[in-house]
């Protein structure tokens, strides 16, 4: 080009420098917005996210399988085995009959005769749940354990080492060779797409939204397939004549937050596969907790128990309204010498009153040996994971799950203390921060 330049133009040296200096400023210009399109393609690429959702099939049912092959193929109902006990999980035979988690048992066994029920083995499924958290931690740069079968992982970046589909894929044949059991993804930019389409990858499946397909795929399914929206949320958009997504989509998003406040844009949000919520790292070290500085050492027993249940109970209702279950109670004591003193059990996931006051007071008994004056109790739950009250369905009733949604009703509108058990009415409920006898 310069070559052409010297030799083809025939006007004065002025003339000449004046054109040579306006087509390298042309040709500057041109390269720059050729590699400012570069990085603006580039930094786009960077912002796209690769997450992946994966969820283990019917959990209780296939270990429950795994355990026992015989029931493999068969309409199988996991839960309490008398009609007041309440489905906490069913197989996809059970439910081609119409039963489904959360039901009476009683009412599923009327619509499943056939059906073979088995009582929950919790502390096998937490045991199972660790091996396939070792799997993913030990393969995986980021990921969220969000209940006992549920995962998110953030592969974002990993394009340019390994594909994240096919890392995802591998990472899934994986757990199912070394585990057995069955289990299945959802891969897209954000953790809501990628929960529905584990969803409807189900079972034992795969599958990938591509970036900028999350509306079109998210369009035809009910609206029910939404996180978040639950029966009651489904039933109102029902009456509005809103059965699908994509009329969801469609709809203004201050219409939705007319009929349903913030939730209403937050569902607007996710309908249309908008969703930024990162991957939270796993940390097993998460806890709650509470503790009780005496003003005078005491040695009666018989109120810190009442402080212990009291406590417990409190800690309990935490974990519900944060919807979480605990694998873990620790009880401290600190005598009048201080002189302090811990102790912890394992124990399967739960966030259940009974069973956790009686974990608690296990823990005393055996902690308490010395019977000197005691300065301060506190009582910890650890190794925290998301997923409600799951995994009590395996114990209550249908009657006492009510009475515990019930009563968590009552707390979240009149206070924590406006309703308890009567064991523990001596102790005035308190907010402590966590192990340092810190009123706030």
């Amino acid at each position: 080009m310069w070559f052409w330049l010297s030799n083809s133009l025939s006007h004065t040296g002025a003339t000449k420098a004046c054109v040579v200096h306006t087509l390298t400023l042309t040709l500057t210009l041109t390269l720059t917005a050729h590699s400012l399109s570069a990085l603006s393609r580039t930094h786009t690429q960077k912002m796209r996210r690769s997450i992946v959702h994966m969820d283990l099939d019917s959990f209780f049912v296939s270990v429950s399988c795994l355990d026992h092959p015989k029931l493999k193929g068969k309409p199988v109902l996991i839960g309490g085995t008398s009609d007041r006990g309440v489905v906490a999980s069913c197989s996809y035979e059970a439910r081609a009959y119409g039963v489904h988690s959360a039901m009476p048992m009683k009412l599923a066994r009327r619509l499943c005769p056939d059906a073979i029920i088995v009582r929950g083995d919790y502390e096998r499924y937490s045991q199972l749940s660790e091996v396939v958290t070792d799997i993913i931690k030990e393969n995986v740069p980021v990921y969220e354990k969000s209940s006992i079968d549920e995962f998110y992982i953030d592969l974002s970046g990993m394009d340019r080492f390994f594909g994240c589909y096919k890392w995802a894929t591998e990472l899934r044949h994986r757990i199912t060779k070394e585990t057995g059991l069955p289990i299945s993804f959802g891969m897209s930019g954000n953790k809501t797409v990628s929960k529905v389409a584990t969803g409807e990858a189900k079972p034992n499946g795969q599958q990938k939204i591509d970036f900028g397909n999350e509306k079109s795929f998210l369009a035809p399914l009910p609206v029910r397939k939404i996180p978040m929206v639950g029966e009651k949320t489904a039933n109102l958009l029902r009456t509005m004549g809103v059965e699908k997504i994509e009329t969801v989509q469609k709809m203004p998003v201050e219409l939705m937050e007319n009929v349903l406040g913030e939730n209403g844009i937050a569902i607007w949000r996710k309908a249309n596969g908008i969703d930024t919520t990162p991957v939270e790292p796993y940390n097993e070290r998460k806890s709650l907790s509470t503790e009780e500085t005496f003003d005078q050492d005491t040695i009666d027993i018989s109120y810190l128990k009442s402080l212990i249940v009291a406590m417990t109970e409190k800690l309990a209702f935490q974990l519900r309204s944060e919807d979480k279950l605990t694998a873990c109670v620790t009880i401290k004591i600190r005598y009048s010498n201080f002189d302090t003193h811990t102790t912890q059990s394992r124990i399967p996931y739960t966030s259940n009153d009974q069973t956790l006051i009686d974990r608690a007071k296990e823990l005393f008994d055996k902690l308490y040996q010395r019977r000197m004056l005691i300065r301060l109790i506190g009582v910890r739950f650890s190794h925290l994971v998301g997923g409600g009250q799951q995994i009590n369905l395996f114990e209550d009733s249908e009657e006492m799950i009510k009475l515990y949604q019930a009563m968590d009703k009552m707390r979240k509108r009149y206070g924590d203390s406006s309703i308890q058990r009567a064991v523990g009415t001596e102790y005035e409920r308190r907010r402590f921060n966590p192990f340092n006898g810190m009123t706030t």
